[in-house]
């Protein structure tokens, strides 16, 4: 019988152990959590950094997994349980609203896009899954940092650029909005990352009400927003819908 290859074996449970439990780790962690010595883990770690599959934060030196895993195809995100439990909803939620519908989820110090559903026209449109957004400007970064520790985190360490004129980069406004948005429940981004553009976005929580993604609705701001520049109280109203009952699938009962 054939043997298994030790290297990959060490590798598969790496990956397995930066998948659970705390989302960073560093080199001495993995170490003795896998029985291995420091030089075999990190070149381990360091061949599996170079193929995209585990990243390493530059200021703490810890590593998580990459983005390539969700890039590896559709295959791996038609079994992701968040990407399922949200395809019907956030159908109906681009049929309802004439807009982009976009779920995405904490990665590093931004958003990665895990699921996007085109605006139900004619119009020219390019697939955005696996793309990264800025935490600190749009609105799904904006909920991800208000609810998930991690995320709110990351976005006060990194360096928060201004996209437009209207990006809020300093900390006391930035943690300004961050409190209206848990105290109503959605946050919103009108051109603060692109001219012309608007979106709203909303907390997805799973069976632990944990906050595990955000849904977002996003288009020209002349059709997400009224006169006053605020979005639209009924398209805010379908976000939330969606979000909730996207996590009344995964288990989190009535938000």
């Amino acid at each position: 019988m054939a043997r298994n290859i030790q290297s990959l074996e060490r590798a598969a449970a790496m990956l397995r152990l930066l998948a659970g439990g705390e989302r960073r780790l560093g080199l001495s962690d993995v170490a003795s959590s896998l029985g291995l010595a420091k030089g075999t883990a990190h070149g381990i770690l360091r061949t599996l950094q170079a193929e995209g599959f585990v990243e390493q934060d530059p200021t703490s030196g810890r590593y998580q997994l990459g983005a390539e895993l969700l890039r590896l195809g559709n295959s791996y995100l038609d079994v992701h349980e968040l990407r399922a439990r949200a395809l019907v909803w956030t159908d109906d939620l681009a049929r309802a609203s004439g807009e982009s519908v976009y779920v995405g989820v904490l990665h590093q110090s931004g958003v990665l896009i895990m699921h996007h559903v085109f605006r139900p026209d004619d119009s020219r449109q390019v697939l955005e899954v696996g793309a990264m957004q800025p935490l600190h400007s749009t609105a799904l970064g904006k909920v991800l940092s208000a609810y998930d520790p991690v995320a709110h985190s990351q976005a006060m360490e990194v360096e928060r650029d201004p996209f437009t004129p209207r990006t809020v980069t300093d900390a006391v406004g930035f943690e300004e909005i961050l409190g209206l948005t848990r105290a109503r429940g959605w946050a919103a981004d009108v051109e603060e990352t692109w001219e012309g553009i608007a979106s709203v976005a909303a907390p997805i929580h799973d069976r632990r009400r944990m906050p595990v993604g955000a849904v977002a609705v996003a288009g020209a701001v002349e059709r997400v927003c009224g006169e006053a520049r605020e979005p639209r109280a009924a398209l805010v109203a379908s976000v939330r819908d969606c979000a909730r009952a996207v996590s009344r699938d995964l288990g989190a009962g009535r938000f």
